[in-house]
C-alpha cells in the first residue's frame, strides 16, 4: 500500500485539503501494509457497506467487456459474482462507463485498476469510485499535476479508500478466474518517474480463467514490453489488449512473439488525430495471423469464455450467443471452415492428413472465406489444396 499523495493542482487546492490529509493521514494512509493483508480484502468500513451483487452470470462463465469510449480505454471483467474495471476512458466517459456498469446490475467492484494517469485512462474514474463500492485499488505510485488526476484523488479520499502499489507476480483472484501484475518492472518504473514518461508506469495484467487468458497493459510502450519478456513470467495469451491503441510505440516484436495471441483488441476513436492504430502496428498483426477486433468499429466488444473457448459479441446484442464474423475459437467447431497453422502459416481442410499431425497449440479453428485467410498472410497447404 502507499500513501495516496498530491501535487498541488494549485496553492488554495494545497491549503484547502492539507487539513483534511493531516487529519486522515494515521486512518487512511499509515500502517497499510497491516490494513489489508489480501488480495481484494476490504476495510472494515468496506465490509459495512458492502451489499451482495447476484452473479451477473452462470458459474463457469468469464466475460471480458472491452468498453467503447472512444479514444480512450475502459474494460470491465466479470467472473461469477466479482466484477473489476480497468480503467475508465476520458472525463467525458465518466457517465457512460457507470451507465454501462449499472445496466449490467454492477454495484461493487473488486478491484479497480488506473493503468496510468493520462486522462484517456482515468478521466471517468472519479465518477465511478463515486457510483460503486470500491474493494482494492491499483495505480502506479506517481505524482501527476494535472486536474483529472486531482478529481482521482479526491474521490478516493472521499471513500478512505487505500491505493496499492502494482507488484509485477503478484496474483490476485477474481471468482473463478484470476490475474497476475505484469507491469512496470521496478526499473522501469523508477526511469519512468524520472523521465515523466507516464506510458511506460502502466500497469499490466494477464488475466487466466480456464486454459484462456487475456493480456492488457495500458498505454505500455516497447521498454515495459520488453522488461516483461525479461521477467520470466507467463505472458501467453489468447487475447491481446494492444497497448497504446495500436500505437506503433508498443506491440514489439519480442512482445507479440511471446504473448502469440489469435485475437487482438483495439481500443480507440473513428478519425482519431493520433491516427491510431497505426499502419505498422496492423501490418505486424496481419503477418502474424491475428484476428483484429476494434472498439472504433464494433464498437463496445464482449468476449465470453467457458474456460477452453472464446466467442465475441457488441453490445448492440448482448446474450446473442452470434460469434462476431470472423471469431477465432480455440477448441474445435463442427463447423470450422479451416484450420490456420500459426507456425508455418498455412491453412488447411479439417480433413487434411496434415492437421492430425500439428501441434495443438498451433492450431486455429476458423471460420470464414478464403480471402480473409490469405489477407492475414497465411497460405494453402499444398496437399489439401484448399
Amino acid at each position: 500500500m502507499y500513501a495516496v499523495r498530491r501535487n498541488g493542482y494549485g496553492t488554495f487546492r494545497r491549503f484547502l485539503f492539507s487539513a483534511s490529509l493531516a487529519l486522515c493521514a494515521s486512518l487512511i494512509f499509515t500502517g497499510c501494509a497491516s490494513a489489508v493483508s489480501g488480495p481484494g480484502e476490504m476495510s472494515r468500513s468496506e465490509e459495512t457497506a458492502a451489499q451482495p451483487v447476484p452473479a451477473p452470470d452462470a458459474a463457469g462463465v468469464l466475460k471480458v467487456h472491452f468498453i467503447d469510449v472512444g479514444q480512450g480505454d475502459s474494460i470491465l471483467i466479470q467472473s461469477g459474482a466479482e466484477n473489476m474495471l480497468v480503467d475508465a476512458g476520458t472525463n467525458e466517459s465518466g457517465p457512460t462507463v457507470t451507465a454501462y456498469l449499472q445496466s449490467l446490475g454492477v454495484t461493487k467492484l473488486s478491484y479497480l485498476i488506473g493503468t496510468h494517469p493520462h486522462e484517456d485512462h482515468i478521466g471517468g474514474m472519479d465518477d465511478v469510485i463515486r457510483a460503486f463500492d470500491i474493494g482494492t485499488v491499483i495505480m502506479p505510485d506517481v505524482s501527476h499535476t494535472t486536474r483529472t488526476y486531482e478529481d482521482v484523488l479526491d474521490a478516493l479520499l472521499e471513500k478512505e479508500l487505500r491505493v496499492t502499489r502494482p507488484e509485477p507476480g503478484d496474483t490476485y483472484s477474481l471468482g473463478e478466474a484470476d490475474f497476475t501484475i505484469l507491469s512496470p518492472a521496478a526499473d522501469i518504473a523508477e526511469q519512468a518517474a524520472k523521465d515523466g514518461d507516464l506510458n511506460n508506469l502502466s500497469v499490466g495484467i494477464r488475466l487466466a480463467f480456464g486454459s484462456n487468458a487475456f493480456v492488457m497493459c495500458g498505454d505500455a510502450e516497447a521498454p515495459s514490453e520488453k522488461a516483461m519478456t525479461e521477467s520470466g513470467l507467463s505472458l501467453k495469451a489468447d487475447v491481446l489488449k494492444l497497448g497504446h491503441h495500436g500505437s506503433s510505440t508498443s506491440t514489439c516484436d519480442e512482445f507479440l512473439q511471446a504473448v502469440s495471441p489469435s485475437c487482438a483488441v483495439i481500443s480507440c476513436g473513428t478519425d482519431n488525430s493520433y491516427g491510431h492504430p497505426h499502419r505498422e502496428t496492423m501490418e505486424k498483426l496481419s503477418s502474424s495471423g491475428i484476428r483484429v477486433y476494434r472498439t472504433d468499429e464494433h464498437g463496445t466488444l464482449i468476449a465470453t469464455s467457458d474456460g477452453s473457448r472464446i466467442t465475441w459479441e457488441t453490445a448492440a446484442s448482448p446474450g446473442s450467443g452470434e460469434a462476431l464474423p470472423g471469431t477465432v475459437q480455440e477448441d474445435a467447431p463442427k463447423a470450422a471452415t479451416y484450420v490456420l497453422n500459426k507456425n508455418s502459416m498455412k491453412f488447411h481442410y479439417p480433413d487434411c492428413a496434415s492437421v492430425a499431425q500439428m501441434k495443438e497449440a498451433n492450431k486455429i479453428y476458423y471460420e470464414g472465406s478464403r480471402e480473409e485467410i490469405t489477407g492475414m498472410g497465411y497460405s494453402p497447404c499444398s496437399q489439401c489444396n484448399p
